[in-house]
């Protein structure tokens, strides 16, 4: 099939042993409401916003047990991360409210937002010192390298598991690897798998900080270690090959000249020339700049993280939404979510800023939609838009859909 299945890469051995024997464990696996309560006791987080300040003045005393270097920090292995934590759609319907959309399945918008809270609960669990109640690290997502699902419809009535481990370590910063699986006749089949990689920062969340090494123990371990030091290695190349950076191969240079041709307006040639502003949309085709679609959030209080800054999987959800709407609105039908790439998160967003969001068709095939959105702040004071993030989803339309070509060379 088309459909692009993702290979569930076998979880060590050794990690496989610690996972919790039988398959509804629900009443002893942590759920999701703890991991978030788990991280704001790690951090000395305030539920109360009035108070978050007076949290956040605390904190400041933490950087006393920051490391000076990471060779004075113990090497942890990678079971030590090892985390499952229940969401039991199936057996609390109580919560599945809050996870259903209007098709009857999972909004995988809010499945986006407990990745995030996991991923940064799985690094808190990896650099975890003892006798040390409060963390002084301040850990944030830094980018989701990728999220390939395989199953097109995810249950609103069936209990769901995460697992996630940190699988590769810099110096300030960690790639965690998580899997969801979705409960069905009595056993746990796979939904997804996802890569993030967080960064490690002092309590104030002003520079970066030293990290735990791991230590592979197996071949398996050593394999996905090495697996994660390559990811790191393809993002520094593909930053370096930006198109701001570098110009376009030859290979791009054709592609994009080929689709030039293909939208010049030849019946002038009668004139002698064929004019480079005389364009035509090739058959079955839109342009571009119409297939687009914008939003706007005001980041209120309720939205913030640990730090009082607007927590990451929310501006996840928000953009997926947008981009779910964008390819729907451009398909004509229900579109399927197939992979998520390259979530960059540039710079934190403050409570209270105006977030605008700009979902972009930018490449199409058969049934396939790419779509890019583009996430800014607006600071009314300065009157000035900042860059915060910008993401990549691949969805799947019922039908197939028309062709997106691109009018200028931007």
């Amino acid at each position: 099939s088309a459909y692009r299945l993702c290979t569930m890469r076998k979880l060590p051995s050794v990690l496989a042993r610690t996972l919790t024997s039988g398959t509804s464990g629900s009443s002893v696996l942590p759920d999701m409401s703890e991991v978030r309560s788990r991280l704001r006791d790690i951090v000395g987080a305030s539920t109360n916003w009035r108070d978050h300040v007076q949290a956040m003045q605390e904190r400041k005393a933490l950087h006393t047990l920051l490391a000076k270097r990471q060779e004075d920090l113990p090497p942890r292995r990678m079971k030590d991360s090892y985390l499952e934590v229940t969401l039991p759609l199936g057996s609390q319907p109580e919560i599945r409210e809050k996870y259903l959309n209007v098709h009857n399945s999972v909004r995988f918008g809010r499945i986006l937002e407990d990745l995030d809270s996991l991923g940064v609960l799985i690094c808190y669990t990896h650099t975890k010192q003892e006798m040390q109640p409060r963390s002084p690290l301040s850990i944030v997502t830094a980018l989701v390298d990728k999220i390939n699902l395989c199953k097109k419809i995810i249950y609103p009535d069936c209990d769901i598991k995460f697992t996630g481990n940190v699988s590769w370590v810099g110096r300030t910063s960690m790639e965690v690897k998580m899997h969801m699986l979705q409960l069905h006749d009595g056993d746990y089949s796979p939904v997804l798998d996802a890569t993030f990689v967080m960064v490690a920062r002092d309590p104030e969340n002003k520079r970066p900080a030293f990290v735990n090494p791991v230590v592979p123990e197996t071949p398996e371990e050593e394999e996905i270690f090495k697996q994660g030091e390559l990811n790191k290695l393809k993002r520094v190349d593909f930053s370096t090959a930006s198109l701001l950076k570098m110009a376009p191969t030859a290979e791009e240079r054709n592609i994009v000249h080929d689709i030039f041709l293909n939208t010049l307006d030849t019946r002038q040639e009668g004139e002698g020339t064929v004019s480079f502003r005389s364009r035509k949309l090739p058959p079955n085709s839109v342009w571009m700049e119409d297939a687009k679609l914008k939003g706007l959030q005001i980041c209120h209080p309720q939205e913030r993280n640990i730090f009082n800054r607007i927590f990451g999987g929310f501006l996840m959800r928000k953009a997926f939404e947008l981009g779910w709407a964008t390819a729907c609105s451009y398909g004509g039908s229900r579109p399927f979510i197939v992979s998520v790439d390259d979530i960059m998160f540039q710079r934190p967003v403050e409570v209270g800023s105006l977030l605008l969001l700009s979902g972009q068709v930018c490449y199409t095939e058969k049934n396939y939609i790419q779509v890019r959105v583009h996430s800014e702040v607006y600071d009314a004071d300065t009157r000035e838009h900042q860059t915060t993030n910008i993401f990549h989803f691949t969805f799947t339309s019922e039908n197939e859909v028309p062709r997106v070509v691109p009018k200028t060379y931007g």
